[in-house]
């Protein structure tokens, strides 16, 4: 691929992280023009050559439906174009929790996605913290799924690195699914790790079972994949706090932030916010104990380093090593 020219063009999703990801990647956004006809109806047309070209689109297809619509309609006009290649940066895939039929009359929406970005015309999805690894497994074209703690780990450090007493550190995982993630924060940081098993009682509604280990006079950590409604962030912090931990941080790689979850995340059980910026976050939803952490320096090297054949696995060889 690196024979060819690369050019970046961005969705409407994160203009602002499109921008940042172009720049870091020593490059700039191409021109496209993306519009609605009167009926929501997308047109789109690239305003530059894309013959012969490596092409790059970066959209997040978190809700509502028409960044998905528009990625699949972006895929096809590059294809049409004659693109040598063309890389989709979805730095935060929806429909991922949707990755199995776990009940009858249910799709299997992942593959749906994956399906529908592949029958496009795309040649590789570049993403970052999918919420389940099996996704890889659906799709007919290489996935480079990055890891969020490229982004989040060097601000936790900075901020957990001021708490002079190492025992008293804990990463504390809000289920039973987000022990993997949970345990990899742990062992890089040297932390202790306790776990909360929750049972869901309905869909966006869970409630807490009990707590495995030990957080009493301890700084805890609360980390997940993304933030969406907050009920299972917020669930744990409270108990953390009635367990006795002695402040609560929450860290997650893509803040979905719907319904009221920017309400429950002002409560006094948490102190304080780490989240990465691949889902646009509103003004309206950013609060002062929110830090959001720019992911475009990741994307941008993954960008380059496909481009010139380099390996991406070499980014975060270290922590897998670890």
């Amino acid at each position: 691929m690196g024979l060819y020219k690369q050019k970046i063009f961005s969705g409407s999703s994160n203009l602002e992280l499109a921008q940042e990801i172009a720049r870091a990647a020593n490059n700039k956004l191409g021109d496209l023009a993306i519009k609605k006809f009167s009926d929501g109806e997308l047109w789109i047309k690239y305003g530059e050559n894309l013959r012969g070209n490596d092409i790059y689109i970066i959209q997040s297809t978190n809700s509502p439906g028409d960044n998905m619509i528009e990625l699949a309609l972006l895929i096809d006009a590059a294809n049409r174009a004659s693109a040598a290649s063309i890389s989709v940066v979805i730095p935060y895939l929806g429909y991922a929790r949707q990755d199995r039929k776990d009940e009858p009359r249910v799709p299997i929406s992942a593959k749906v996605m994956i399906d529908i970005i592949a029958t496009a015309g795309a040649d590789r999805i570049i993403t970052m913290d999918l919420h389940s690894t099996q996704i890889q497994g659906f799709s007919s074209i290489p996935i480079d799924n990055l890891y969020g703690s490229l982004v989040l780990m060097p601000e936790l450090k900075k901020h957990f690195n001021n708490i002079e007493d190492e025992n008293k550190r804990s990463v504390l995982s809000p289920d039973v699914g987000s022990n993997k993630l949970g345990q990899a924060y742990a062992k890089q940081l040297g932390f202790g790790f306790a776990v909360i098993d929750k049972r869901r009682s309905a869909h966006n509604k869970s409630e807490v079972a009990y707590l495995v280990g030990d957080i009493s006079s301890r700084h805890v950590l609360i980390i997940d994949d993304m933030i969406d409604t907050a009920g299972t962030i917020c669930n744990a912090a409270k108990v953390a706090k009635e367990k006795g931990a002695l402040s609560v941080v929450v860290a997650a790689t893509h803040g979905v932030l719907s319904g009221e979850s920017i309400n429950k995340l002002s409560d006094d059980s948490i102190d304080k916010i780490f989240i990465s910026d691949t889902v646009k976050i509103p003004k309206e939803k950013k609060i002062e104990k929110m830090t959001i952490i720019s992911s475009a320096n990741i994307f941008a090297e993954a960008v380059n380093r496909i481009h010139t054949g380099e390996s991406v696995s070499e980014l975060f060889k270290e922590e897998k090593n670890e």
